[in-house]
């Protein structure tokens, strides 16, 4: 872990006793239990932004607390570790940046003060198709009578059914625009998708959906830059909760070798699930360095450098979750392929969130893009 300051210490210690305390693992599988929904828990929701947390990065101007990404990051990883069913990445990390970054002055006073109270939440509307293809937009954002026309569709919104807006990327001509739609804009419509993650992710459909011209983000038909810059952010959010979905999933079969007993011993006490184990720790940890890294870089002035290192930690976070989440199900043996025990839920998120804002071949193409191979 990184050397954190006072402040980021007492927010880590703070977040990490909340996730244990007010939503832990068996509070999700009751959020599973009645069956499909909004994806998330709305009275959590408003108890961990009555801590603060949703507003992090919103300027203290906008009544946050003007932090960056890297605290987020340090919340969003023990959220991770619980699998609480919060729509913290996509709303206080992505939805912020896209509104500090180029929303216009009224768009930030009417949204960035309603995050940090915790009464709006965003989700970033990408993907189209059955694959992350970022660069192969079809929904259409063009000037209308009152300001700008958005036709089409979008697939796979993470926190989608949780959110009171989307930020949407589409095709201006041949550029691309950014603009942000409330949920209940006419013409709008969504649908949970139902994947077995069980967290909401949404399908919209834009039936000629018409927004004011305030809520385009930055220039119509000029955000190119700002899509591969929220993409970054969020893929690094995502390894946040991948690192704190792997970690636990670490913890907890560490401890299970400790106390199960065959053969008269702790099998953690034979050298091959030891050497299994080791591997595991080693990956956790190298994973981490690569996770911290990114979310400073997010910060950052250097574009090139925020990319690779954002590539990296997505997928380093993805490779790590699967050895976590299978290891976690094999060291349990057959326990752990039972709905009874959680290793499933941690599966299931951990196989979602790998494939979200690129899968590791995705990441791994893009880094050797940008290093010249």
């Amino acid at each position: 872990m990184a050397l954190l300051n006072e402040e980021q210490t007492m927010l880590h210690d703070a977040a990490a006793d909340w996730a244990k305390q007010e939503s832990p693992v068996v509070a999700f599988r009751k959020l599973r239990d009645q069956g499909p929904g909004p994806g998330y828990d709305a009275a959590r929701w408003r108890s961990l932004s009555g801590l603060g947390w949703a507003g992090i990065a919103v300027p203290e101007a906008h009544g946050g607390s003007g932090m960056g990404s890297f605290e987020v990051g340090i919340v969003i990883e023990q959220l991770g570790r619980t699998l609480a069913a919060q729509p913290l990445s996509s709303t206080a990390l992505v939805g912020v940046r896209a509104l500090t970054r180029a929303g216009g002055k009224d768009l930030q006073a009417a949204l960035l003060p309603a995050v940090a109270a915790g009464e709006a939440r965003l989700a970033l509307a990408i993907d189209e198709g059955p694959r992350f293809a970022p660069t192969q937009l079809k929904l259409t954002i063009e000037p209308g009578k009152n300001g700008v026309r958005i036709s089409g569709g979008k697939r796979f919104v993470l926190d989608g059914m949780a959110a009171t807006h989307f930020v949407v990327l589409g095709r201006t001509g041949d550029g691309v625009s950014a603009v942000v739609v409330p949920a209940d804009a006419k013409g709008l419509t969504r649908r949970d998708m139902g994947l077995y993650d069980h967290r909401g992710a949404a399908e919209l459909k834009f039936d000629g959906v018409e927004v004011s011209n305030s809520n385009v983000l930055g220039t119509l038909g000029q955000a190119k830059g700002l899509m591969d810059e929220l993409l970054d952010v969020a893929a690094v959010g995502a390894a946040a909760e991948l690192l704190g979905a792997s970690s636990a999933a670490l913890d907890t079969t560490l401890e299970y070798l400790r106390v199960r007993v065959q053969f008269d011993r702790p099998i953690g006490s034979f050298q091959a699930l030891q050497h299994r184990a080791a591997v595991w720790f080693a990956e956790v940890q190298i994973t981490r360095s690569a996770v911290e890294a990114a979310l400073v870089a997010l910060d950052g002035d250097d574009a090139k450098q925020r990319a690779l290192l954002a590539s990296t930690a997505k997928a380093m976070a993805n490779d790590t979750s699967r050895l976590s989440t299978n290891e976690m199900i094999q060291m349990h043996g057959g326990i752990g392929m039972t709905d009874e025990h959680d290793a499933g839920f941690y599966i299931k998120r951990a196989r979602v969130l790998a494939a979200a804002y690129g899968p590791s071949s995705w990441h791994l193409e893009r880094l050797a893009r940008m290093e010249g191979f």
